[in-house]
């Protein structure tokens, strides 16, 4: 499958300003004039964009309370936010269902390890999920190969390439989870945490492919009707997660979808390896990489 070069120009971060949209028409705010996109400009375009900036902005004063805000309310529509357009919507829509259809097709397990072509090899072969066609593929380029900073996720992109894959042989199935860690130090860091805390501590979510994180992304992104900046407030964008290296998450029996949410910090198991210094996180309260607070997400450096 041909891979697009996406070139940006330079993009401002702003706050406090009104919704803007993103990849195509509709209103465009200050902080985007002058946005372009090159993609595989058959005539040979002369442009020459300038790079989006490399790091998060140093925010202070006013800007940074604003900012602080936007991740502890993470979950809402703020101003400055950024919307795909109508028509990427609807493609987002008929991606996330044929993905879904993909996940059916293999299983929850499976699909976590699942490489890009492999999804789009599954989807040709059943009618059941049917091809990607050219104008979804398109769209998915652009959603992995954007500069998430466009739209306020400052975090790192430990895999850079759509077709990067988990390599089967590197990772374990951990018993009773579900989820899978990679070999070495996240499942030695793992079964010490086991070890501190005991079987009360459970593996919530180990090692996602690409297609994993691009499923959970895009169905925030439709959860929020198309705001991309809403969806990385609460998870990485495909490429972006430390989930696709070595990073996992952690819960506790019983506690259900409260693992997931800032509530998790009332938990036994949070407590005992809060208290006894054991718990690195990836995403700690009010950090710089545009994520709200992820209690649950262990950090683990290979």
């Amino acid at each position: 499958m041909k891979r697009r070069d996406f070139v940006h120009s330079l993009a401002r971060f702003a706050v406090g300003v009104a919704p803007v949209c993103f990849f195509g028409g509709g209103a465009v705010s200050q902080a985007m004039a002058g946005l372009k996109t090159e993609i595989d400009d058959p005539k040979g375009s002369d442009l020459s964009p300038l790079p989006l900036p490399d790091s998060p902005p140093k925010l202070r004063g006013r800007e940074l309370d604003l900012y602080l805000q936007k991740l502890r309310e993470f979950n809402v529509t703020h101003e400055g936010d950024v919307f795909l357009d109508a028509k990427r919507f609807d493609l987002l829509q008929s991606s996330l269902t044929r993905l879904e259809r993909v996940q059916g097709t293999v299983g929850f397990g499976n699909f976590y390890l699942l490489s890009f072509d492999e999804a789009i090899h599954i989807a040709k072969m059943h009618t059941e999920v049917g091809p990607f066609t050219t104008e979804e593929l398109d769209f998915l380029e652009q959603i992995f190969y954007e500069r998430a900073l466009l739209y306020g996720f400052f975090g790192e992109k430990p895999l850079k390439n759509m077709t990067d894959q988990i390599d089967k042989g590197e990772v374990v199935k951990i018993p009773n989870s579900g989820n899978h860690l990679y070999r070495g130090k996240p499942v030695e860091v793992y079964g010490m945490l086991r070890h501190k805390v005991g079987s009360k501590l459970i593996l919530t979510s180990g090692v996602r492919s690409v297609v994993k994180q691009f499923m959970l992304f895009l169905a925030k992104i439709h959860e929020g009707n198309g705001n991309l900046s809403r969806a990385s407030r609460s998870l990485a964008p495909p490429g972006y997660s430390y989930h696709g290296i070595s990073d996992f998450d952690v819960g506790q029996v019983g506690y259900g979808q409260h693992n997931f949410t800032e509530k998790f910090v009332e938990s036994e198991v949070f407590k005992q390896l809060h208290e006894m210094g054991y718990l690195t996180l990836r995403y700690p309260r009010d950090n710089l990489f545009g994520v709200r607070f992820e209690p649950w997400h262990v950090k683990v450096d290979v």
